[in-house]
């Protein structure tokens, strides 16, 4: 499917290791779908990029330090965690990293301690079940005992201090996401306040990143693939704000791949309602958009689900300009670097 949209050289001095020192000293490139033409901004110029009465969209997950790192009791190895997820009965699913082959019923001693993970069982895909010895919400555990778990292309994973707050949006308010929706974390609340000085409003959804998100496409990409399910919400007040933009003929601009496969998820052929669950969308080049119509999101890894939806809004065509253009013009690339805006 379109080359697995798309195969692209990438030289690794373009993936960005740190946040810039300001949120919205990011570069922004402009996509326009209408005339093909590309222009290049701050990100800090969207407001003169937007009209009046378009309403943004913004994914209000909130990451959690869900990387661990600790050893297993019984023969000492070093072992590496991350976690995914609570499941109904209260076993933490995790993706483990270690030498040699734990069994169920090991111990993991997460460091410094007094954490401890029971390994209870291993599914089909390799995922562990443990049982964490402390009581409590996960996220308050994770916050005491965890790390922020930064994509491999970022120092190898080694989280800094500064990736606390900058591997964050500012308007993160619901833990759940073991990666950030990285096109929010450009957003200031000096950018917000010039956009609604020039009338542009904003409305969150909720879309807990998974790991799949960094997941490359299959090389034969079979035409019922799904990608890995993300859990979301729509809520009502979002609904009525999506509506009213409808209705006034303005525009929805999605920040994020994570808010536009909620939007489009959650639409029916009777329309928008508030909606709760598991988001598997798989949005290609065929797909025809039924809310969303502009996007603001970060250059994304070749081959995977993120740039096929991107080439899906934009035109495969335009989107391999564009992204020419931006290693061309020495743009940053990945979850610290710049963005663009499609229209």
């Amino acid at each position: 499917m379109q080359d697995i949209f798309f195969k692209y050289e990438l030289p690794p001095e373009l993936i960005a290791q740190h946040p810039p020192q300001k949120r919205e000293q990011s570069r922004l490139m402009l996509v326009d779908r209408k005339s093909s033409r590309i222009s290049h901004h701050f990100f800090s110029d969207l407001p003169s990029l937007l009209k009046k009465d378009d309403l943004l969209v913004l994914n209000d997950t909130q990451v959690v330090k869900a990387r661990l790192y600790g050893k297993r009791k019984t023969t000492g190895g070093k072992w590496e965690g991350l976690y995914l997820r609570t499941l109904d009965d209260g076993l933490w699913e995790m993706m483990s990293h270690t030498r040699g082959w734990p069994l169920p019923g090991e111990t993991i001693v997460v460091e410094p301690g007094p954490l401890e993970l029971l390994l209870a069982r291993k599914n089909a895909g390799g995922i562990w079940h443990a049982k964490p010895s402390l009581d409590g919400d996960a996220p308050a555990i994770l916050e005491a005992h965890g790390k922020v778990p930064l994509p491999p292309y970022i120092r190898k994973g080694k989280a800094l201090e500064e990736d606390t707050t900058r591997y964050q949006t500012i308007f993160a308010r619901h833990p759940g996401a073991v990666a950030a929706p990285t096109a929010g974390l450009h957003f200031t609340e000096d950018l917000f306040m010039a956009l609604k000085a020039m009338g542009v409003d904003r409305s969150f959804v909720t879309l807990h990143v998974g790991p799949g998100t960094f997941k490359p496409l299959p090389e034969n990409l079979p035409e019922d693939y799904r990608v890995d399910p993300e859990f979301g919400e729509l809520p009502q007040a979002t609904v009525d704000s999506l509506n009213k933009t409808k209705n006034c003929g303005a525009r929805v601009v999605a920040v994020g791949t994570t808010s536009t496969r909620l939007l489009e998820s959650a639409v029916t052929q009777s329309g928008l309602k508030t909606w709760r669950g598991w988001a598997d969308l798989t949005i290609d080049p065929a797909y025809k958009f039924k809310i969303v119509d502009a996007l603001v999101t970060n250059f994304h890894l070749p081959c995977s689900s993120l740039l096929l939806l991107v080439g899906a809004l934009a035109g495969c065509d335009l989107i391999r300009r564009a992204y020419d253009e931006a290693i061309k013009n020495k743009y940053r690339f990945f979850s610290y670097g710049d963005a663009m805006i499609i229209v």
